[in-house]
């Protein structure tokens, strides 16, 4: 039987801070990742071949509980989710445990972290094919809607780290999904920033931003039918992109097959870009899309930010919170155009 001392050790936490009101998690489960406070600069040891990497079919195809498989006409899988073996959050128990120390707000770290693997170890989103990048962003929809309406989950994050210097311990392609029973802060900020911009002026801020953006011209990257790749005009990081679809839509969820598609385009195309000119630098991509809460959000508009590691917080950084950004985003449009 689990006690509350020993329930303490087992979850993570999420504290939330008094001052912004955001969240912090604390998962001491993620400490256990083989490669956890060993030196950054081991990043050239990594799996350089299948036979010792976690994540090929050798050494995966028969260890893991599968929570989605997609398989190819031979009936071998292509692409799969299962548990992350080292969760930032836990679905074992089902209830929050909302506490107070002191005046700080304490809820247990419950939800669920799922990894999403494709087959081949050598060949990342930028290089896959369009319908195979398509095929994952179907299976982000299909656990998205899997996992949206269970108990005590306001936000699902997905997003992938390329590089060891994005955060990325295991060189196979891969993206994660985290659903979590708080509202991502990054999110929140965003959300509410829509909320205020439409509250004044009636209208989608981000739709203002891609009108804009399609009128100047010197910041788009790509554009199809239905979607649009940008420099934000004040973007956070050197190369920073972001991919919206053209069309105000709040929901990822309820994404079409022939947007999938469309997206699968655009993604390809940006990652392909970044790939070639900035001598394949890592990266984060993450979606931001309205919150599962059950409150309507028609305000927001969905998209994809992808965040090359092209910056480093230092002290100015830290100590206020301004980014400092060495390219101006007209600059790098032109250069990821090329």
């Amino acid at each position: 039987m689990t006690t509350k001392n020993n329930r303490e050790n087992i979850f993570s936490q999420l504290r939330k801070d008094l001052v912004s009101g955001t969240w912090v998690l604390f998962s001491t489960k993620r400490n256990q990742r083989p490669d956890c406070f060993k030196n950054r600069e081991r990043k050239n040891e990594k799996e350089k071949n299948e036979k010792d990497c976690l994540f090929c079919k050798e050494n995966i195809s028969n260890q893991e509980e599968d929570t989605l498989v997609y398989t190819k006409k031979d009936n071998d899988w292509s692409l799969k989710v299962f548990p992350n073996k080292f969760p930032a959050l836990s679905s074992e128990y089902k209830d929050i445990n909302k506490r107070e120390y002191g005046p700080f707000e304490v809820i247990d770290g419950i939800g669920y972290h799922e990894v999403l693997v494709t087959e081949d170890h050598n060949l990342d989103m930028a290089e896959l094919e369009v319908i195979q990048i398509a095929e994952i962003l179907d299976a982000y929809q299909d656990r998205y809607v899997s996992l949206m309406n269970r108990k005590h989950i306001k936000y699902i994050s997905i997003f992938k780290n390329y590089g060891y210097d994005a955060g990325a311990s295991i060189r196979h392609p891969h993206s994660q999904i985290v659903a979590m029973p708080i509202i991502d802060p990054d999110v929140f900020r965003s959300i509410n920033g829509s909320e205020e911009y439409f509250r004044v002026h009636t209208e989608c801020v981000h739709c203002v931003m891609i009108g804009w953006e399609k009128e100047s011209g010197k910041r788009m990257i790509f554009e199809n039918e239905d979607f649009i790749v940008v420099c934000p005009f004040v973007s956070r990081v050197s190369f920073e992109m972001r991919v919206y679809p053209k069309r105000h839509l709040s929901y990822f969820e309820r994404i079409t097959d022939v947007q999938k598609i469309k997206l699968a385009e655009a993604m390809k195309f940006c990652l392909s870009k970044l790939k070639k000119n900035l001598n394949d630098a890592s990266y984060n991509m993450f979606l931001h899309t309205s919150p599962c809460d059950g409150k309507t959000y028609d305000h927001y508009h969905w998209h994809f930010e992808i965040f090359p590691k092209t910056n480093t917080w230092a002290g100015l950084e830290l100590s206020t919170g301004i980014e400092i950004c060495a390219i101006l985003p007209e600059r790098a449009a032109e250069i990821l155009r090329k």
